[in-house]
């Protein structure tokens, strides 16, 4: 009689850390869409509610922690229950990274608003950040339903945010050789849309785990990439943020 007991003790209290990751979820995608918004209609006031909603991210993500070590230390769980655990906190850890990554475009947003705007380039930024936060929900959903085959597809799809991140590269590049005056935001919103591009990696990730799960390890073969354009890589971008 004890054994059944201790896994129905298991399976409620994964229920109740797994309602946390798909609250923190919520928030995140949230959060990116609110950060794009933010910028296209420079709403300032917009900007710093998702700055301050960041604190929540981060403290569901240390709720999870806490309560996945927990099972760990009281629920002895089997492997397979192990490789559950150990991906719920993998997959905070992503969804912490992409809410870092919205407090970062919103805090850009506040820069810019005091910019004059490029054409067309916020608007291209908030499609690219509502394919991003939809590619969150899918893998979040594929996480839930452990859907490998949906999993297994969204990994398919990197590639995509790869080319509308490329795509607006080379948009940027046009607005700053067309007026130098404009060097200054273009610089902006390349680092904005790298942290977008940047989530839909974690997204991935996040479909990873779900073919984890299934087989016990990772993809061994790497993601299908499209080929950045030089310079388009992002280094020493304040990519994560503080705190």
């Amino acid at each position: 009689m004890k054994e059944p007991h201790i896994l129905s003790a298991f399976d409620r209290d994964l229920e109740a850390v797994q309602a946390h990751v798909l609250r923190m979820g919520g928030l995140v995608e949230q959060a990116l869409l609110d950060a794009a918004e933010a910028l296209e209609t420079r709403d300032e006031a917009l900007a710093v509610r998702v700055q301050q909603g960041d604190r929540a991210i981060d403290a569901l993500e240390e709720t999870i922690n806490a309560e996945c070590a927990r099972l760990l230390a009281l629920r002895a769980p089997t492997a397979g229950d192990l490789r559950v655990v150990l991906s719920v906190m993998r997959i905070a850890a992503a969804l912490e990274r992409s809410g870092d990554y919205a407090k970062n475009l919103a805090k850009r947003s506040l820069v810019l608003a005091e910019m004059r705007p490029l054409g067309g380039t916020s608007s291209s930024i908030q499609r690219m950040a509502r394919t991003v936060v939809l590619r969150l929900k899918e893998a979040l959903d594929a996480y839930i339903g452990h859907e490998v085959a949906v999993a297994e597809d969204i990994r398919a799809r990197d590639r995509e945010v790869d080319q509308m991140y490329n795509s607006l590269f080379r948009e940027l590049l046009t607005h700053m050789m067309e007026d130098p005056r404009n060097i200054g935001a273009a610089m902006h919103l390349h680092f904005i849309a790298k942290n977008i591009e940047r989530v839909g990696d974690h997204a991935t990730s996040i479909a990873e785990q779900v073919i984890y799960l299934a087989t016990g390890a990772l993809p061994g073969e790497e993601r299908p990439k499209a080929e950045m354009l030089p310079g388009a890589d992002g280094a020493g971008a304040d990519l994560a943020g503080g705190r």
